[in-house]
């Protein structure tokens, strides 16, 4: 059997919990921040979960993160 290849931007993008989620970076906070509201810009710090639906996409392109 061949190996499967990894999308080389999912695998920059997205990881796994402890509990098996997929968790990713928030988006909009690079630049242009100060026409951002500050409530906004907080809510961006540290990481978040995918929802279900959307994590079933995401293993699509990361085969061996799929356990």
């Amino acid at each position: 059997m061949p190996k499967l290849k990894t999308k080389s931007g999912a695998k920059k993008r997205f990881g796994r919990t402890g509990t098996g989620k997929i968790k990713r970076n928030w988006g909009h906070k690079r630049h242009r921040l100060i026409s951002k509201s500050k409530q906004g810009k907080r809510l961006r710090r540290g990481t978040t979960t995918l929802e279900k639906g959307d994590s079933g996409l995401v293993l699509t392109y990361m085969p061996y993160l799929r356990g």
